[in-house]
C-alpha cells in the first residue's frame, strides 16, 4: 500500500470552486519534489506532462470541493452565505468552518440552523435546512452588521468546511471531499510510480479547479490530447453497483454515456490484471469528462474512480479502491506503450 500523507495534506488545505490557488500551489511543489515540470493553466488548472513526447492521453481530477460564499451581513452579527457546488446542508449542520477575508484574515465559525436551540424552538428537529433557514456563526463577539463589518468581513468572503480526515487501519479514509481529494491522490500516485521506474509516457495529468461548478473540465489540455481519462468518485448507494473497496468504471451519468470502446478497453484490462472494479450508471452525476465534451472538446472520454460513500456528506472510501484505480490506470498506460 502507499503512503497516504500527500492525500491527508491535500485534504486538510482549504479549496472550495474559486478558492483553490494554494491547493493548486501545493500540488506542483509536489510534482516538482518529483523532478516533473508542472504549469499551471491561464485559469490555474494545474497540468503535467509525463514524458518527452507531446500527450496523447490526459488523466483528470479535480481539487475543487463544496464549500461557501458569504452573501450577506445580518442585523444579529451572523451571515446569510450562498452554497459552492452541492452540499448536503442536513450533513454539514454543525460542521466547523473558516470563513476567509480578502485582507487575508481567517475567522472561524459554524454552520447552524437559524434559532437552532431545541429549548426555545420546538421546531428545530424537524425545520427545513436550506440556505434560507441556516446561517453562520461566528466565533467573535459581533452583536450587529457593524461589528461584524469591522473584522474586514464582507459579501463575497469564502467559508471553508472542517474535514475531519481520518485514516483507519481497516484501510478505510473517512473524510469530507474525497470527492476528489482521493482522485488527486491518484495523480499524484501516478506521476510519482511513472517517475520513479525512469517511464517516458505520452500522458498528460490534469488538476482541474472549477468541477463542482460545471467547467472545471472545459479547457487548458495539450492541444494533441485524443482521450480524457477523469478520475472521479464512484457512484456507492441504492440502484448502483459502487463499492469503496473496487474501482467503478461509469459507463453513464446524467450527461449521457462515456465512449464505448474507451471503457470496454478498461473492462478487458481490469478483467485481464484480476483489478477489483464494477461497471455502474450514476443516475445524478456529471463530471469534468461531462463538461469537456460539451465545450466541444473532440476527446474520447472515460469515467473512474474509487467507490465513495455518503457523497458530499460526511464521505467514506477505501484504500482498495483508490489503489485499483491506480492500478487500472498504470494498466492502460502499460497498453498504449505497448501499442504505440
Amino acid at each position: 500500500m502507499s503512503n497516504y500523507l500527500s492525500l491527508e495534506k491535500l485534504v486538510q488545505i482549504d479549496s472550495p470552486s474559486g478558492f483553490t490557488q494554494r491547493a493548486a500551489d501545493y500540488t506542483v511543489d509536489l510534482l516538482k519534489s518529483y523532478g516533473l515540470n508542472p504549469s499551471y493553466t491561464n485559469k490555474n488548472a494545474v497540468k503535467c506532462n509525463l514524458g518527452t513526447t507531446p500527450p496523447i492521453l490526459s488523466i483528470a481530477a479535480h481539487l475543487d470541493t463544496l464549500g461557501a460564499i458569504v452573501t450577506r451581513i445580518n442585523g444579529d452579527g451572523t451571515l446569510s452565505f450562498s452554497k459552492l457546488g452541492g452540499p448536503v446542508l442536513n450533513s454539514f449542520e454543525g460542521e466547523y468552518c473558516r470563513i476567509y477575508t480578502l485582507n487575508d484574515k481567517v475567522y472561524t465559525g459554524t454552520l447552524l440552523l437559524n434559532n437552532p436551540a431545541t429549548h426555545v424552538n420546538r421546531e428545530a428537529g424537524t425545520a427545513k435546512r436550506n440556505i434560507n433557514t441556516m446561517h453562520i456563526r461566528i466565533d467573535e463577539v459581533v452583536y450587529n452588521m457593524d461589528d461584524v463589518e469591522q473584522l474586514g468581513i464582507r459579501v463575497g468572503d469564502i467559508i471553508c468546511f472542517d474535514t475531519r480526515y481520518q485514516e483507519l487501519e481497516s484501510g478505510y479514509i473517512k473524510s469530507r471531499f474525497m470527492d476528489n481529494k482521493a482522485g488527486c491522490y491518484v495523480l499524484f500516485e501516478l506521476a510519482r510510480r511513472l517517475k520513479a521506474a525512469g517511464k517516458d509516457v505520452p500522458v498528460e495529468i490534469f488538476f482541474s479547479n472549477y468541477e463542482e461548478v460545471g467547467h472545471g473540465g472545459t479547457c487548458g489540455y495539450a492541444p494533441t490530447i485524443q482521450e480524457l481519462l477523469v478520475l472521479d468518485m464512484g457512484v456507492v448507494g441504492d440502484g448502483c453497483a459502487g463499492d469503496e473497496r473496487c474501482c467503478s468504471i461509469c459507463a453513464k451519468d446524467s450527461s449521457g454515456p462515456y465512449d464505448y470502446a474507451f471503457r470496454k478497453k478498461l473492462v478487458q484490462l481490469a478483467d485481464k490484471n484480476k483489478i477489483p472494479y464494477i461497471i455502474d450508471v450514476y443516475p445524478f452525476y456529471g463530471s469534468d469528462g461531462s463538461a469537456a465534451l460539451r465545450a466541444g472538446n473532440d476527446f474520447r472520454v472515460a469515467l473512474i474512480g474509487p467507490g465513495v460513500a455518503a457523497s458530499h456528506g460526511m464521505e467514506r472510501t477505501h484504500k482498495r479502491g483508490i489503489e485499483a484505480t491506480i492500478d487500472l490506470c498504470l494498466a492502460y498506460i502499460e497498453q498504449m506503450e505497448e501499442t504505440c
